[in-house]
């Protein structure tokens, strides 16, 4: 009895371990399905996006359908099988007239041409040797799948633009509310100054109330910037494809944006480098080899084909199936279209006119590009210039705000120049942080220009 108990306790503590393992593994599984953290950097974004973005997976969809439409083009070459039965019964069975050999100048004699119960099957098997649209699509497979890849590269360049510009406005949103909460404080403390120099009878209300507005016009600002941020958080989450109850909190190291910021611009413009001049160039490749289809179509389809037909006859039923009359065949065919209403020769002028039109979109692709590049560049160049300017502002806002201060507080200046010098330091502090964006911004566009930019 005893040996029976400790048999079952090891059955019971195998058990327990293997659903421990199980559930262990299950787990696992749930919480690593969700690789994003809470903090987030500019690479984890693009990366996460360049996985889950819904466009992205789209495109990669769509070569998975080319592929598998290019094979469905390319089973023509294979042997194709068929089987086709049937099994009849004569309500009427047609007959057959031969003529009389003992009575040559009489009328012919009929017999039924066939039994009342007929069943056949036909075993066809068709092997194309040569076919025009066969060719064709051996000829376009290769430039199908770099078209279908060339989607799916402008769908990340895209995405990597995308989420790099929402997240600096993200980062710079952030450091707005940053400049905002300095400012209050300043004007807190300049509003609890002002106040008690208006209790102790050393100024008049005016002073005060003036900190007052101010400090409600600041805080009103606070709370715009702060709605602003959840909907720029928002469209971040979108474009990586982050589902909306995800809380995410961007992450960016200040040091780094002087390396974001400088971009040499002396690179040459290089038309290659642009996925849309590379996807007009397969474009053109394809509607060459349709004029290339419309001119093998004067050929012939040739193909052999064996056939097998099991015949079986019989006027009972149940004897049908006792005796099979087979005959079998093969053959080769040749198929030549002779005359089909000038078709041939109107779709092939018709492609040799499109391949000149996508001549003509490639021209205009490139001067799109050259101003597209040459608008990017002036942008770039004008944005890099207001902010010098801008930080220069900031730092003699900051030098006039504390002399302007300092002499208030010895009873030289008015506190009016104090409130005026204050928005003006806020104002410095946030028109940089709004070039900044904005030189971001046009560096990105100018790489984009470029071609220079290769997500992975």
């Amino acid at each position: 009895m005893l040996g029976k108990e400790n048999g079952f306790q090891k059955y019971r503590k195998s058990l327990i371990s293997i659903l421990f393992v199980v559930i262990s593994g299950f787990l696992t599984g749930q919480t690593s399905h969700d690789t994003l953290p809470y903090k987030v950097t500019l690479s984890q974004c693009i990366t996460y996006a360049l996985a889950n973005q819904s466009l992205i997976k789209q495109s990669l969809l769509d070569e998975d359908i080319t592929k598998r439409d290019i094979r469905i083009a390319l089973s023509g070459w294979y042997p194709q099988l068929e089987v086709d039965a049937n099994l009849e019964h004569y309500l009427q069975i047609p007959m057959a007239s031969y003529p009389n050999l003992l009575n040559p100048s009489g009328p012919p004699i009929s017999y039924p041409s066939t039994a009342t119960e007929v069943s056949s099957g036909l075993f066809s098997a068709t092997q194309t040797l040569y076919s025009s649209d066969l060719v064709f699509a051996a000829k376009t497979s290769k430039d199908l799948r770099i078209q279908a890849s060339q989607n799916t590269e402008h769908s990340k360049i895209n995405t990597y633009v995308d989420v790099t510009i929402a997240f600096y406005d993200v980062l710079l949103t952030q450091e707005q509310l940053n400049v905002l909460d300095e400012d209050i404080l300043r004007l807190q403390r300049n509003y609890k100054d002002a106040y008690t120099l208006y209790q102790d009878g050393l100024t008049d209300k005016i002073d005060y109330q003036r900190t007052e507005i101010s400090l409600s016009n600041a805080q009103a600002q606070r709370k715009s910037a702060e709605e602003s941020l959840k909907a720029k958080y928002a469209l971040l989450k979108q474009l990586m494809g982050v589902l909306p109850e995800k809380q995410l909190a961007v992450s960016y190291d200040s040091s780094n944006f002087e390396n974001k910021i400088l971009f040499d611009t002396t690179n040459i413009l290089d038309y290659n480098n642009r996925i849309e001049y590379q996807g007009m160039e397969t474009t053109l490749a394809l509607q060459n080899s349709e004029i290339g289809y419309y001119k093998l179509s004067f050929l012939p389809t040739v193909s052999v084909y064996y056939d097998y037909n099991p015949q079986f006859q019989n006027n009972q039923f149940s004897e049908l199936y006792n005796k099979a009359y087979p005959t079998s065949l093969l053959g080769l065919k040749l198929t030549l279209p002779l005359f089909q209403g000038m078709s041939r020769l109107e779709n092939l002028s018709k492609a040799k006119l499109q391949y000149k039109r996508i001549q003509y979109g490639m021209d205009y692709l490139k001067s799109q590009i050259n101003t597209e590049y040459s608008l990017a560049l002036a942008v770039y160049v004008s944005n890099l210039n207001e902010m010098k300017i801008a930080k220069n502002n900031i730092v003699v806002a900051k030098d006039i705000f504390n002399t302007v201060k300092y002499q208030y507080d010895r009873g030289i200046k008015a506190y009016l120049e104090v409130i005026v010098s204050e928005t003006d330091l806020r104002t410095a502090e946030l028109n940089y942080l709004n070039i900044l964006f904005k030189v971001l911004t046009s560096r990105l566009e100018l790489e984009k220009a470029l071609g220079n930019i290769k997500p992975i």
